[in-house]
C-alpha cells in the first residue's frame, strides 16, 4: 500500500528528506510548523503512534514514529485541530514508507552504469544453495546490496529479502532494473542498521568493497553490524586475505566461522566467509 492510501489522502509529502533521516526529532518540530486545519493520527496494531499527518492549504503533510517517539507537542497539536484516528500495522506503514523512499530515488536521482555481469544471477544462486540449502520464506537481510543482484539471486533461492546500502546511485540502477524492490530496499549507512531493522534469521554482504587497511575498520564495522541482527550470515570477498579478516571478525564476535574458496566465480565472489552464531 501508498502512504496516501494509508492515511486516506490523494497525496502527501513525507517531510523527512530521505529514510535514514527518519531517526531525527528535528522533523517532527518541522511539521507542527503547518498551520493546519485537518489532522490524522496514525496507530498501530497495538495503538502507538506511528505517523502523525498534517494539512493546510498546500496539501498533507507528514512524519513517521517509526524510529523516534513521537513528542508531546505532537499529540498536543493533533488534539488541538480534532484530528481523525486511524490504524494499520506497523509492518505495512513501514514498508509504504520504504517504497515512498525508493521511488523518491528513482525520480531524483540518476542511475549507475550497469555492473550485473550475466552469468552472475545463477552462479550465486548456486552458492547459495550450497551453503543454506533450502530456506522458502525466509528472510534474508542484504547488506550493502549494491544494484541488487544479491536480492535476485536470493529471490530465486525462494527466500524474502530486506536490503539496504548508502549509495543512491546503485540502488536508482537496481530499482529502475526491477533487482529491487521498492518496499524492501532502503538507503541507509549499514553501520546504523540496527537503528532501522529488525533482526533476521540469515545475513549477506555480496562482493563486500576492497578492503585495505585504512577500510578496514568501516567494514569491520558493517559486517559486526550484520552479526548483530542475524543468527547466519554469508559473505563474498574478492580474495582470500580479505576472507580471513571477515573469518577473524566473526570470530572475535563469538561466532562460528569457516572461509572457503568459490571456484564458480573467479572475480566476484571467489572467496566465502560462512558464519553462524554460536
Amino acid at each position: 500500500m501508498k502512504v496516501a492510501e494509508i492515511l486516506e489522502v490523494d497525496r502527501c509529502r513525507l517531510v523527512e528528506p530521505s529514510f535514514a533521516e527518519l531517526t531525527i526529532d528535528t522533523y517532527t518540530a518541522l511539521l507542527l510548523e503547518v498551520v493546519a486545519d485537518e489532522a490524522r493520527l496514525l496507530i498501530d496494531e497495538e495503538e502507538e503512534p506511528i505517523a502523525l499527518a498534517l494539512h493546510d492549504e498546500s496539501g498533507w503533510y507528514a512524519v513517521s514514529f517509526l524510529f523516534r517517539p513521537p513528542t508531546l507537542a505532537a499529540i498536543e497539536c493533533f488534539e488541538e485541530v480534532g484530528g481523525d484516528i486511524y490504524q494499520e500495522d506497523r509492518a505495512v506503514w513501514l514498508s509504504a514508507v520504504r517504497e515512498y523512499y525508493s521511488l523518491d530515488i528513482c525520480k531524483n536521482v540518476l542511475p549507475a552504469f550497469e555492473d550485473l555481469s550475466p552469468a552472475r544471477k545463477g552462479k550465486l544462486r548456486d552458492l547459495i544453495g550450497e551453503v543454506w540449502g533450502d530456506r522458502p520464506g525466509a528472510l534474508c537481510l542484504d547488506c550493502c546490496c549494491g544494484s541488487g543482484i544479491g536480492s535476485v539471486a536470493l529471490r530465486a533461492s525462494g527466500m524474502q529479502t530486506l536490503a539496504y546500502d548508502n549509495d543512491p546511485a546503485l540502488l536508482a540502477l537496481g530499482l529502475s532494473r526491477g533487482r529491487l524492490a521498492p518496499a524492501e530496499t532502503m538507503c541507509i549507512d549499514a553501520r546504523e542498521a540496527s537503528c532501522y531493522i529488525a533482526p533476521a534469521p540469515l545475513g549477506a554482504i555480496f562482493m563486500a568493497g576492497e578492503i585495505y587497511s585504512y577500510n578496514a575498520p568501516l567494514w569491520k564495522a558493517i559486517v559486526v553490524g550484520l552479526l548483530a541482527l542475524t543468527d547466519e550470515a554469508l559473505i563474498t570477498v574478492r580474495t582470500g586475505a580479505e576472507a580471513a579478516l571477515v573469518e577473524g571478525w566473526c570470530i572475535d564476535q563469538e561466532w562460528d566461522a569457516r572461509v572457503f574458496e568459490n571456484r564458480r566465480d573467479p572475480i566476484y565472489d571467489r572467496w566465502c566467509c560462512v558464519a553462524r552464531r554460536a
